[in-house]
């Protein structure tokens, strides 16, 4: 009871001066950064900027009560454009937004069948190649930006940087992304120089977005079409969201609730898809200037930045127009420098690291960057990582025969894990034809693993066998005994 008065009295941290002044201001950084890209993907998707500016409003809003990892922005992102922008396509908004309310179905389902715990199971080396990915990735998706423009771009940009760099040497009470876009875009504006804005990207909306039911038939024929956008949907969106929730408890030694994010990622694209949102999931990039750049903690950021972005584009949507695409161009790279692990591509790390490992990070950053698809990348590269995992330990099991003195047995001791990669090639230790009459095979130090490995000792048996020898299994502990005395065809 004490307790639960303690905690009901107790001062949230976000309510403190301090730590609200660098909540409301990163809010403010994300939310700048956010209105060209729910643009540009809104583009990608085939819809208009509006969907995908109300996407980043409510699912930053939701995500921000019930998610599971505090400061981590969720919005509409590139990942999940790329997968309805066929469907957007061939049948329209309509069917997009039905799917994307299908598809947060299906990310509560998920979420509760306990998907979050298979996060367990990417190694080390693909969570540095999806690190290292989506720095590359948040650079690439700058450089068009870059070409192709008025000369005076580059040296805004080149302003920009130089201004994040060296304004927090003077002071951190400011986010430096904050600043620099301010500045930039006074400059512009009162020097009268031309350059691409945020609202050459696209119309701004000019009021809330309002609740209602997507138009589209309530048939199984609809529910067959969308089922299978709806799945990869929700796949990548939980992906890429339970991937970010694990990198930012890395950067803040936090741990979050991944059971509870993959479920609000669900409730929070019902919520998008009911107020005609295109949905999205976790934005790393964005995450990065929250948690990175602009040192947030709390959800009180991830609210305002949805929150701020909304009354950025309705009350202050002509000014927010002219802030120059050079200013948001140039906080993008910072955020991707500032993200790739350079750590892990030294030449001091490589000379240490297995070559197992290198393999695995090169695979996961090939893939994500080839197919500009992050899920994909990680899918790929924990594939790579378990392959050569059982390579590795399937070389590791050892067969030494010992035979005795009077020459009337052999015993075979057996070491290491018995699985499919390791047990196929058990078969070929043993000397069949000069053996003595009784073989006594020992796995003390063994483990079987599965079916292949009790196939393969069916096998040996039947060999010695077929040659009048008897074979005994012994020293099976408790797990490999049991295996083998259901799956053994009776040897």
């Amino acid at each position: 009871m004490s307790s639960l008065v303690t905690r009901l009295f107790t001062r949230p941290s976000w309510l403190s001066p301090k730590v609200a002044r660098t909540e409301i201001l990163a809010g403010l950084v994300v939310a700048l950064a956010l209105i060209p890209e729910a643009i540009s993907f809104s583009i990608i998707a085939g819809v208009d900027p509006s969907v995908g500016l109300f996407a980043s409003f409510t699912m930053a809003v939701v995500i921000s009560i019930v998610g599971g990892r505090s400061a981590m922005i969720s919005a509409a992102t590139g990942a999940i454009a790329l997968v309805v922008a066929p469907l957007a396509r061939e049948h329209g908004l309509s069917y997009l937004i039905a799917t994307v309310i299908l598809g947060g179905l299906f990310q509560i389902v998920l979420g509760s069948l306990g998907v979050a715990k298979l996060m367990r199971f990417v190694p080390r080396s693909v969570m540095v190649g999806f690190v290292n990915a989506l720095a590359i990735l948040i650079f690439l998706a700058q450089v068009p930006e870059l070409i192709d423009v008025p000369w005076p771009v580059y040296p805004l940009f080149a302003g920009g940087l130089v201004l994040m760099v060296l304004f927090p040497k003077l002071t951190k009470v400011v986010p430096a992304p904050l600043v620099s876009i301010v500045a930039l875009t006074v400059l512009t504006i009162a020097a009268g120089i031309a350059v691409p804005t945020v609202g050459d990207k696209g119309a701004l909306p000019s009021s809330l977005p309002s609740p209602g039911v997507p138009e589209v038939p309530f048939t199984f024929g609809t529910l067959a079409l969308l089922a299978p956008y709806a799945l990869a949907f929700a796949l990548v969106g939980l992906m890429e969201s339970l991937m970010t929730a694990k990198l930012v408890d890395d950067i803040t030694d936090t741990r979050s609730n991944k059971t509870r994010e993959a479920i609000g990622q669900g409730v929070a694209n019902i919520v998008t898809g009911f107020f005609g949102g295109m949905g999205g999931c976790a934005m790393i990039g964005q995450t990065m200037i929250n948690v990175k750049t602009a040192g947030a903690r709390t959800r009180l950021s991830t609210f305002l930045a949805g929150a701020f972005l909304m009354i950025l584009c309705i009350v202050f949507g002509p000014l927010v127009s002219q802030i120059p695409m050079a200013a948001l161009v140039a906080v993008m790279v910072l955020v991707a420098f500032g993200t790739f692990d350079w750590h892990s591509v030294s030449p001091a790390t490589l000379r240490r690291m297995p070559w197992g490992e290198i393999i695995v990070m090169v695979v996961t950053v090939a893939v994500v960057v080839a197919t500009g698809n992050l899920a994909i990348g990680v899918v790929v590269g924990s594939i790579t990582a378990m392959v050569i995992f059982a390579r590795r330990v399937a070389h590791l099991v050892e067969v030494t025969a010992v035979v005795d003195p009077d020459g009337t047995q052999v015993v075979y001791a057996v070491t290491g894990e018995l699985f499919f990669a390791s047990s196929n090639d058990l078969v070929y230790q043993f000397d069949y034809a000069n053996d003595p009459e009784r073989v006594v095979i020992d796995l003390t130090d063994a483990h079987i693993w599965d079916a292949s490995t009790v196939a393969a000792l069916d096998a040996i048996s039947t060999k010695y066998e077929s040659r009048g020898k008897a074979v005994e299994i012994v020293g099976l502990n408790k797990h490999s005994a049991r295996m083998h005395a259901k799956l053994s065809g009776g040897h």
